[in-house]
C-alpha cells in the first residue's frame, strides 16, 4: 500500500508539472525572440536624461528592434559621460553613449578605463555652454564672471577649459556649480545661474521650460573636428562577445535612423514611456540632431568612426594640454566592431 501511494503521488506531481510547462510559465519569465530563443537581457543608459536626443533607444525598443536583434532591454536615464563610463565598466550597465571627447579627457587623466566606443551617434559635438537673452552672453568672453551648472562628469563642464583656452578667454573666471542632468533647465529659469551646459539640440527644451529665447554657444565653433556621442561597452564584453556589440549597435542604430525620419513618433514613443515629456520639444531635439548625426556631404555613414579624424582630435587636445603625448584611437575605440562606412 505505501508503495502504491509513492507512485500516485508521483504520477500526479509528474501530472502537475506537465500542466505547469503547457501553460507557458517559462515564456513568460523568459521573453522569446521571433526565432524562439529566450532574448538576452541589457541595460542601456541613455546620455544624459529622457530627453528628445535620446528617444531613439524608446524606439529601438517599441518598434521591436532590440528584440529582433535577441534583445530585452531595460533603459534608465544617463547622468552625462562620467556617469555613464562608471555604470558601464562595473557592469551596472552594458551600453550607453559618451561625448568621445569627453571620455578622451577621462581616459587621458587617468579617471577612467575597461571601456571602447563602438559606433558613433553623432558626427558633430552637439556640446554647448546654453543661456538665455538678457544674461549678457552673446560670445564665450561674456562668459567670464558668470556662474554656469552642470553635472561634475559632464562633457561640456569637463571640455570647458579647452574650450576657453581655444575661444580666447579665462576659464579660471567662471564660478561652476554642480546639478543634475534632469534639473539644470530648471535651474537656468529660476535665474540662480547665468548658463548651464547642454547639448546645441536642447534649445526648444530650455524655451519650452524658460519662456525665453535661448542662447547657444557651440563647442563645434572653435573645435570643429570633434565627434559628438559614441556608443560605449566594457572591454570585457567587446573582447568576450564581439557579435553581440554588433547586434546591439546595429539595433540602436535602427533606432536611431528611424527617430530622425519620424521625429513626432519617435517623441510619442518617449512621452509613453517618460511622463515628463514635452512631445513638440523632444521632436524638435530630434530634427535639430538631424544634422548632427549625418552632416550635410560628408558621405559617412551611420555609427561610422574614422581613426585618421579621432587622431586629429587627439592632437588637438594635446596641442591644448588637456591630453598626455602617447594617446592613440585604438585606445577608446575598437575599430573591429565599428559600422563601416
Amino acid at each position: 500500500m505505501k508503495r502504491l501511494a509513492r507512485t500516485v503521488a508521483a504520477m500526479a506531481l509528474a501530472t502537475a508539472l506537465a500542466l505547469v510547462s503547457g501553460c507557458g510559465g517559462s515564456d513568460a519569465d523568459t521573453p522569446a525572440g521571433a526565432d524562439g530563443t529566450a532574448l538576452e537581457k541589457v541595460t542601456y543608459l541613455t546620455s544624459f536624461g529622457n530627453f528628445g536626443r535620446d528617444a531613439y533607444a524608446w524606439v529601438a525598443k517599441d518598434k521591436g528592434f532590440f528584440k529582433e536583434a535577441g534583445f530585452d532591454v531595460e533603459i534608465k536615464p544617463g547622468q552625462g559621460t562620467g556617469g555613464v563610463i562608471s555604470t558601464v565598466v562595473s557592469g551596472q550597465a552594458q551600453f550607453g553613449p559618451i561625448d568621445l571627447t569627453g571620455g578622451l579627457l577621462q581616459m587621458g587623466g587617468g579617471q577612467a578605463k575597461d571601456f571602447v566606443a563602438v559606433a558613433a551617434i553623432q558626427q558633430r559635438t552637439m556640446a554647448a555652454i546654453a543661456t538665455t537673452e538678457g544674461k549678457g552672453i552673446a560670445a564665450p568672453k561674456d562668459l567670464e564672471g558668470k556662474r554656469l551648472a552642470d553635472t561634475p562628469g559632464s562633457v561640456v563642464r569637463n571640455l570647458f577649459p579647452t574650450y576657453a583656452r581655444l575661444a580666447g578667454m579665462d576659464a579660471g573666471k567662471v564660478t561652476w556649480v554642480n546639478g543634475d542632468a534632469q534639473t539644470l533647465m530648471g535651474t537656468l529659469a529660476s535665474g540662480s545661474v547665468d548658463g548651464i551646459g547642454q547639448f546645441v539640440v536642447g534649445k526648444p527644451t530650455i524655451e519650452a521650460v524658460t519662456k525665453k529665447k535661448a542662447v547657444l554657444l557651440p563647442y563645434s565653433d572653435v573645435m570643429p573636428d570633434l565627434y559628438g556621442n559614441v556608443l560605449i561597452t566594457s572591454t570585457k564584453i567587446a573582447e568576450q562577445k564581439p557579435e553581440m556589440v554588433k547586434r546591439f549597435a546595429a539595433a540602436l542604430l535602427k533606432g536611431l535612423e528611424y527617430s530622425l525620419a519620424h521625429s513626432d513618433e519617435a517623441a510619442e514613443i518617449l512621452k509613453r514611456n517618460v511622463d515628463a515629456t514635452n512631445p513638440a520639444a523632444a521632436a524638435a531635439e530630434l530634427d535639430l540632431m538631424a544634422a548632427y548625426v549625418a552632416p550635410g556631404g560628408s558621405g559617412s555613414a551611420t555609427g561610422t568612426l574614422d581613426s585618421g579624424r579621432v587622431a586629429r582630435i587627439i592632437a588637438t587636445l594635446q596641442d591644448a594640454g588637456a591630453l598626455p603625448q602617447g594617446m592613440a584611437p585604438e585606445q577608446i575605440i575598437d575599430f573591429d566592431l565599428v559600422p563601416k562606412a
